[in-house]
């Protein structure tokens, strides 16, 4: 499990980054092309955590509340 919330966090940062990225802003189909495939490797991601997820972490993952959800994993 360990490994599969290290990649979950790993994901998250990944989201954050490319949110920040001013630069990846300029061309707005390829900004909206990095923000789909992040999200769909969270998704992935959060589908193959071993169960029984933690209840706070699925109630951020599946409210999508992804700044939430990086700060319990990082707080483990």
């Amino acid at each position: 499990m360990e490994n599969a919330l290290v990649d979950l966090a790993q994901a998250l940062r990944e989201r954050l980054a490319a949110i920040r990225d001013e630069q990846s802003r300029d061309d707005e189909a390829k900004h909206i092309a990095r923000l789909r495939s992040v999200s769909e490797k969270i998704d992935r991601l959060q589908a193959a955590l071993p169960q029984p997820v933690d209840p706070r972490l699925a109630h951020y993952l599946q409210r999508r509340s992804y700044d939430k959800a990086l700060e319990f994993l990082e707080s483990l």
